[in-house]
């Protein structure tokens, strides 16, 4: 997959930065569990800050992929940006103080469950195209099957669900198992694809 207008070293350092800024966002809620304030409110800031470098590295990829899919890359990279705005949202509103924890925690996820998407389609492309490692592009589709889970919880959305025991089982335990994609596998491969980059091989 050719990596674009925007040069290699550019797009390696972008994916890298997504990938620490999102593994920092799980160092900071662990702290909030076990320290507490201000860790909640810096973890959400990263995962507002992660999501909107996930939409720049969209639109950094788009050109390459759109060679290769132009039709499902234009798709994916319209989601990515609204997944982008969806989570920016929620960090919003829990930042500022208009919902509690739990709803803005469901704008989250959701928001990252549209940024699967297009990372599933991403790896799908790269793995019809031999274009990334293939290891990579199977971590890739595992983490953004797990990511997109989360498109369960946009029922409790809708509703203004604000509490764990008042959303469904499905928006709890599977929606919310999203979580593990945009909290440890997407920024683990947000690192390892920017490294593949910046090593030259795209």
């Amino acid at each position: 997959m050719t990596v674009s207008n925007y040069s290699a070293i550019t797009i390696g350092w972008v994916a890298i930065a997504t990938g620490i800024v999102g593994l920092l966002g799980l160092v900071f809620i662990i702290l909030f569990f076990t320290v507490g304030q201000p860790f909640g409110t810096l973890n959400d800031i990263c995962i507002g800050l992660a999501a909107i470098l996930s939409a720049v590295l969209a639109w950094m990829l788009y050109p390459g992929n759109h060679v290769q899919a132009p039709l499902l890359s234009q798709v994916a990279l319209v989601v990515a940006f609204l997944g982008a705005l969806v989570v920016v949202i929620g960090s919003v509103l829990v930042i500022s103080g208009v919902t509690g924890w739990y709803l803005a925690g469901l704008y989250m996820t959701a928001g990252n469950a549209f940024i699967g998407s297009w990372l599933l389609a991403l790896n799908y492309s790269a793995l019809r195209n031999i274009s990334f490692p293939y290891g990579l592009v199977i971590f890739g589709i595992i983490s953004s099957v797990i990511l997109v889970l989360g498109l369960m919880t946009i029922p409790g959305i809708f509703n203004g669900i604000d509490a764990w025991d008042a959303a469904p089982w499905y928006v709890n335990y599977i929606g919310q198992a999203g979580a593990l994609g945009w909290l440890v596998l997407y920024p683990i491969w947000c690192v390892l694809i920017g490294r593949f980059i910046l090593l030259g091989y795209v």
